[in-house]
């Protein structure tokens, strides 16, 4: 799954921390503690995502953490949703070219595509293939 490193700056003025990503520029947040910090950060990166996705732009994928520096993960529906967008976009493949692969309908592809929208793994899976490329999971 994708973890992006995320930064806690303490807020001297108002108290608490000021969240923010260098990936992920749009992901900006902040908690009264780091617990409170990190589960808006999570909330936040999810919630920047839909930038991405609504303008159909390539998600950057995360950087190395800097030392000591927290990551914060995304689920693996999104992490292989990001993928697939990815994928598409660098191979400049538009969703009813990827439903003639797969032999569905562009509605489908899109509801792969979709964050709103619960989406199979294997349907994720197979637009991939139809892609040129496997998703792989590992347990670690």
């Amino acid at each position: 799954m994708l973890a992006y490193p995320v930064t806690l700056t303490p807020d001297k003025k108002d108290g608490g921390y000021v969240v923010t990503f260098r990936d992920i520029p749009e992901a900006i947040t902040q908690g009264e503690t780091v617990e409170e910090a990190l589960a808006m950060a999570a909330e936040a990166l999810e919630s920047a995502m839909d930038f991405y996705f609504e303008g159909r732009r390539p998600v950057p994928m995360p950087s190395p953490a800097k030392r000591r520096q927290r990551l914060v993960e995304l689920p693996a529906s999104l992490t292989a949703k990001i993928l697939l967008l990815n994928e598409m976009i660098r191979q400049q493949v538009r969703p009813a070219e990827l439903a003639r692969r797969l032999g569905t309908t562009p509605q489908a592809v899109n509801r792969l595509t979709n964050l709103r929208h619960a989406s199979k793994i294997d349907g994720i899976a197979g637009a991939m293939k139809a892609l040129g490329k496997t998703l792989e999971i590992h347990a670690a």
